[in-house]
């Protein structure tokens, strides 16, 4: 064992020596692994510091010729851009020069539509001042001749207007509720008539004045205003509104219905008709004058089943109920209803109330055209009485110690009986039978009726049955007896039939001359109303035909104390 112990140790003590030789062997091929690693990045590092030279050759030269390209360039484009700033330069300065000699242009088309301007404005005031003197020669001509005015008014379409309660197609009732009348100007009517399978037809109807579906009731009122001025002259005047229901003659004459009732509120005077506006403007006439020398009486009747009532009548306990009254003609061969109730008023409001009570028993009926479609004739009659003294007639609207001692004689000889509210028609005899005047007084009566007609109506359309049938038959019954009546007139015939009717009765010194007369025409402007439409035009035509001779200024007569 100790012999194995020192054979063992000597092989460990040999191993140790091969140990440290490897060791060392180790150690030197670390140092040249690592002078190996140091060699070989050294070999890299120079390897790339050849490759950077190169590239950067390269790109140095690459760099070189771009920057030689791009100079050229560059030139180029300089001298393409100074080439082009030249050019826009001239075309700024060629644009510059364009606008300043079009701005002289303008300027010189400017004075000359300046000049156009007032050349047209100047050619306008002259058409305009040519126009009135065309219009007063016109009526002038019309006076001359006693010819009608007629005026044409269309209403605009409104939602009754379609074909509601007819058994019709959804294309025939588009077609019916086209429009079919226009106002081509102020003086000519448009009506296209159009028939299935047919072309259609363009007919005008030409009137002193026509109204389209826009125009107020301001401008309606407008052109019935000079009228007026012809009572205050001595004149009777008459307007009268005529067209098929529900085409707006009673809108036109009084104004809009509110649930069945005229409306004649202070708010709703933008829409007022013809009759309070008429009433207010002659009080307004009548206020300019002396007091006393003017008073006014008003009748109201309603012709219905061509039998007259007087709405204004009363009983014994005064209430106002329609009483039937007769129209006779006197030996002066003038129209007169007897008994007829005239009451006398001081200003347009107590005539607007005594009218509102009068249509109140105004007889209407509703039908499939109209809701609120009048049956009956309203005649609402302004006598307007004029007085003077003797020699003064002439003198005494420029005298004011005459209009001072006709005011005082006035107010003696016209008591406040006059006033009474049970004036009948002894009212109306009652103011010259009390003149006790001092001298002789001179008086003229004139009259101002307004006259909205019941529409003439189409029975099948209006699909009326039993009693306004019957009401339906008196009225187009009367309104062909009006136009019998021009038709004689226009024809100069020996006899006028006035008598076929008691509406041409009581309108017989209306119609046949003795007043100036203004028919209204109103139309409805849609395709289903077009055969009453045409009616209604063709009784204007025919109307402004009519020559009745020049009207006669009403004369003066003498009143003295004992008469």
């Amino acid at each position: 064992k100790e012999e194995r112990i020192v054979v063992l140790e000597t092989e460990n003590a040999v191993l140790h020596l091969k140990l440290a030789e490897y060791q060392g062997l180790a150690g030197r091929s670390t140092n040249e692994v690592l002078q190996l690693y140091a060699a070989h990045g050294q070999q890299m590092k120079f390897q790339r510091s050849s490759i950077v030279t190169q590239l950067h050759g390269a790109i140095k030269k690459r760099l070189k010729q771009d920057l030689k390209s791009l100079r050229s360039f560059a030139l180029e484009l300089s001298k393409d851009f100074q080439r082009q700033s030249k050019t826009c330069l001239y075309q700024v300065l060629a644009a510059v020069q364009g606008i300043q000699l079009q701005n002289e242009a303008m300027q010189m088309f400017q004075i000359k539509a300046f000049d156009l301007e007032q050349s047209l404005q100047e050619v306008r005031e002259r058409y305009e001042k040519e126009k009135q003197k065309r219009k007063a020669l016109h009526n002038s001509l019309i006076e001359l001749r006693g010819n009608i005015r007629v005026h044409c008014r269309i209403r605009p379409l409104l939602p009754f207007d379609d074909a509601a309660g007819h058994s019709v197609s959804q294309d025939r009732q588009r077609n019916l509720s086209e429009k079919a009348a226009y106002a081509a100007d102020d003086e000519t009517v448009l009506v296209k008539c159009s028939r299935p399978g047919h072309a259609s037809v363009n007919k005008t109807f030409q009137f002193e004045r026509v109204y389209n579906d826009l125009e107020s009731q301001d401008a309606v009122f407008a052109d019935v205003a000079p009228l007026l001025t012809s009572l205050l002259d001595g004149y009777n005047v008459c307007i009268m509104a005529y067209g098929q229901t529900g085409s707006g003659k009673t809108y036109t004459m009084l104004g809009p219905q509110l649930e069945g009732n005229l409306a004649f509120a202070i708010e709703e005077e933008s829409e007022l008709g013809i009759i309070p506006r008429a009433t207010q403007e002659v009080f307004r006439l009548i206020s300019e004058k002396p007091p006393g020398s003017y008073w006014v009486e008003v009748s109201v009747v309603e012709v219905y089943n061509n039998e007259i009532f007087d709405l204004l009548a009363k009983d014994s306990y005064g209430k106002v109920l329609g009483v039937k009254r007769d129209v006779v003609t006197t030996r002066e061969g003038k129209s007169d209803v007897p008994l007829l109730t005239h009451e006398t008023v001081e200003n347009a409001s107590e005539f607007l109330h005594l009218v509102k009570k009068g249509l109140q028993l105004r007889v209407t009926h509703p039908t499939l055209v109209h809701a609120h479609s009048s049956r009956s004739h309203l005649v609402v009659t302004l006598t307007i009485t004029t007085v003077v003294f003797g020699d003064n007639f002439g003198t005494l609207w420029e005298d004011e110690q005459t209009s001072q001692k006709l005011n005082k004689e006035a107010s003696c000889t016209f008591p406040q009986k006059i006033r009474d509210n049970k004036s009948t028609s002894s009212s109306r005899a009652s103011s010259p039978v009390q003149l006790e005047a001092t001298e002789k007084m001179k008086q003229v009566k004139t009259r101002l009726q307004l006259v909205d007609l019941a529409g003439s109506e189409c029975v099948g359309m209006s699909g009326v049955t039993g009693a306004a049938l019957r009401e339906t038959s008196f009225i187009n019954r009367s309104l062909s007896a009006l136009a019998d009546v021009l038709g004689a007139i226009a024809e100069q015939r020996a006899h006028v039939p006035y008598r076929n009717s008691k509406l041409t009765h009581l309108l017989q010194d209306s119609v046949g001359g003795d007043a100036k007369l203004l028919v209204m025409l109103c139309i409805s402007p849609g395709q289903k109303y077009l055969t009453e439409s045409m009616q209604s035009l063709g009784f204007g035509t025919r109307a402004r035909q009519v020559q009745r001779g020049q009207v006669k200024k009403k004369t003066f007569s003498v009143l003295s104390k004992g008469k």
